[in-house]
């Protein structure tokens, strides 16, 4: 076989951990920003940013090599690639995941442990951090309010097909099930002026999603209780949601959760549940990253029909929905 040595090149630049964590880094530190204002040299920055100037200087370096920054006397700026970079791009990606000090940029930082994941298939997560996922929301505020920041930047641009996409109007009441600050129910109910909706969530996402619907004129149409999807839910609903919530949990915990959507719900009712399917929907990398972060995973239908099947769930339908996303419906047997 012979050797190609840009294919090996390729592999090379795909392999290097260099590149992510410098843009990582860039945005962590403010850099896109700070010099599409103006162009500065590695000592001014330095000291602004209290970092070690020759180290400074490197990264600066590279980044102009990514087309990031450009030389510009006296130092480098931004350039027009580089301000995608910038806080407020506006695409739901770089103020979220990239800031090593969000939710989702310290948790991705869990790859490095992504062999414990392959051997074990457990999270990686909690090998690096000393605790789960959640763990960390639940200690430390600041996280738990970036992972709500990126929740709701995930749905942006897609609420109106979500909402839009199934035929909501079956039901006269719904009780969204870890639905975090309400954009999604609020868009439904909009849509439906005859529906009821109650959220169920953790105290401070709860508190955000009570905003939420009073800013949108549903306060009179919707319930919030601060609560867990473990504890019980609120009973007799016509349909249950469960919106990008099964693939965060290993088989175990989302047995728990279906349980008590079943244990709410009334014989007649459904169980809805959103989010990107294997093999149909769903990306490889995010399969990955489930896996890291979760112990969880994009599940496939016959692993959906699996996992529902202990609970008297009868998969009924399944509705490919905006972003990758699709929606199956299950009925209680």
């Amino acid at each position: 076989m012979g050797h190609n040595d840009n294919d090996a090149d390729r592999l090379r630049r795909m392999a290097s951990l260099a590149t992510p964590m410098a843009l990582r880094v860039a945005v962590t530190l403010g850099l896109p920003d700070r010099l599409l204002r103006d162009s500065a040299e590695a000592t001014e920055l330095a000291a602004e940013l209290d970092v070690d100037p020759v180290a400074l200087d490197l990264l600066l370096g590279h980044l102009a090599t990514l087309g990031v920054l450009e030389p510009n006397s006296p130092g480098y700026r931004t350039t027009a690639f580089g301000a995608h970079l910038c806080a407020d791009a506006d695409n739901g990606f770089t103020d979220i995941l990239l800031r090593l000090d969000s939710a989702a940029g310290r948790a991705e930082l869990a790859f490095v442990e992504l062999a414990h994941s392959i051997n074990t298939g457990a999270a990686a997560y909690p090998r690096r951090y000393g605790q789960d996922f959640w763990a960390d929301l639940a200690g430390f505020p600041d996280l738990r309010a970036s992972f709500d920041r990126q929740m709701s930047l995930r749905f942006h641009g897609q609420i109106p097909h979500l909402a839009g996409g199934f035929d909501w109007s079956r039901f006269t009441t719904i009780v969204d099930v870890g639905g975090g600050r309400g954009e999604l129910l609020a868009a439904i109910l909009h849509t439906h002026p005859s529906m009821r909706g109650h959220l169920v969530d953790l105290a401070p996402t709860a508190a955000t999603a009570r905003a939420t619907f009073a800013a949108h004129g549903l306060s009179d149409r919707v319930d919030v209780s601060a609560a867990s999807f473990f504890d019980e839910l609120p009973a007799g609903a016509d349909a249950y949601l469960l919106c990008d919530i099964l693939h965060d949990w290993d088989d175990g915990h989302a047995h728990r959760i279906l349980a008590r959507c079943v244990e709410a719900a009334r014989p007649d009712s459904r169980v809805l549940v959103v989010e990107p399917v294997g093999g149909r929907r769903a990306m490889t990398e995010m399969d990955l990253a489930m896996l890291v972060i979760f112990g969880g995973r994009e599940r496939r239908i016959e692993e959906f029909r699996a996992l529902a099947d202990p609970h008297g769930l009868v998969l009924d339908d399944v509705v490919d929905l905006a972003g990758q996303r699709c929606l199956l419906e299950f009925r209680v047997g």
